[in-house]
């Protein structure tokens, strides 16, 4: 078969990594697999595609991804491939309208479990259109099917769920980045892997540090994004600028996570969080907000906090730090818990829907 991937751009994000895991694996298994980025900023994801000899198209650097014109760049790539599979709004919505002029397979991925649009009433007939020029739309989680289908009142019946995957041995084999240790002076680590964006939930777990021993822990929060600058505020705000350090981008996530104490997600809602499943392959806690797309992951694993609420995530990570015994067994809870999520099965289900969608068996 000969598949596109079609994203906005190679930023850090769970549609991304998915990316960037899920296309070499397909090339593996005999089919070619190319990508298009509407925005094409280089960026540590673009270069693992690149290192991986993934042919990567680009509609421009740093331009809008909303751009119009990107529908009519986009219709000859619609044109050569036996699948086009996007990710995201911008590329769903123009892939759709460019399926009206041209024959296609069209398939996308659902990777959250809520989005800003589906507060806007008048824009329901816009998705249901937009997800009716689709073939399959595969969500990443149970959560995120049930709050598609109940959006669109069940306007469509082939949405189905393909659970997110990793590679789960790079994060059990990863080793400790011990120079970076010891730059927190013996402090227990906590860390959070994930974009600055709205959808996430830092803020809660900055407000959280108030509450521990400003000389006993350190938060490394790995990422970079829109409201970088509003965390940076309240980071000063709460005067914790020597228990906060931000890392930035990496391409080392795994030796970081696995040279943390405690790994932590706080959000306002997911899908099913690649970067959740990561941090619990590590042999680390894993403490995540109570929230669709986290819960169904960690619950019966890991922690779970009640949304928003900065002191009791506090007591749990205290209470991880001063317990051996209660630390250990919800590492090895969280580890077991990972190896459901193993990419192959991933990869395995997608390739399923890609063959049945053009008949191959």
């Amino acid at each position: 078969m000969k598949i596109l991937q079609v994203i906005t751009s190679m930023h850090i994000g769970g549609a991304e990594k998915l990316i960037i895991e899920i296309t070499p694996l397909l090339q593996q298994k005999g089919h070619q697999v190319d990508v298009l980025l509407f925005d094409g900023v280089e960026t540590a994801f673009k270069q693992n595609l690149l290192d991986n000899g993934i042919c990567v198209y680009e509609f421009g650097k740093g331009n809008s991804v909303y751009n119009p014109l990107h529908i009519l760049r986009l219709v000859p790539f619609l044109k050569k491939y036996d699948i086009v599979h996007t990710h995201n709004t911008a590329p769903q919505l123009f892939a759709a309208i460019g399926s009206v002029l041209c024959s296609v397979v069209l398939v996308t991925t659902e990777h959250n479990t809520s989005n800003r649009r589906r507060n806007w009433r008048w824009y329901r007939l816009v998705d249901r259109w937009m997800y009716n020029r689709y073939r399959t739309v595969i969500c990443i989680s149970d959560a995120a099917e049930n709050n598609l289908k109940k959006y669109l009142e069940y306007y469509r019946t082939d949405i189905t769920t393909v659970y997110n995957g990793v590679n789960i041995r790079n994060f059990m084999d990863a080793k400790p980045e011990f120079a970076l240790k010891q730059q927190s002076d013996g402090k227990f680590i906590v860390v959070m892997v994930a974009g600055f964006r709205y959808q996430k939930d830092q803020d809660t777990l900055i407000k959280s540090f108030q509450y521990l021993p400003k000389d006993t822990y350190e938060l490394w929060l790995v990422g970079d994004g829109e409201r970088r600058q509003i965390l940076e505020q309240l980071v000063e705000e709460k005067n914790l600028k020597d228990n906060v350090r931000f890392l930035g981008l990496r391409n080392d996530i795994p030796q970081i996570l696995k040279t943390a104490d405690i790994v932590v997600m706080s959000s306002h809602f997911e899908g099913l969080s690649l970067s959740s499943i990561e941090g619990m392959a590590v042999g680390r806690p894993f403490i995540a907000s109570n929230v669709d797309g986290l819960r169904e992951i960690v619950d019966g694993a890991g922690v779970l906090f009640s949304h928003g609420n900065a002191q009791q995530l506090a007591k749990e990570i205290k209470y991880l730090m001063e317990n051996k015994s209660y630390y250990n067994q919800i590492a090895g809870q969280c580890m077991e818990r990972a190896k459901k999520y193993d990419i192959l099965n991933m990869v395995n289900g997608y390739e399923r829907i890609y063959k049945s969608l053009i008949k191959i068996i």
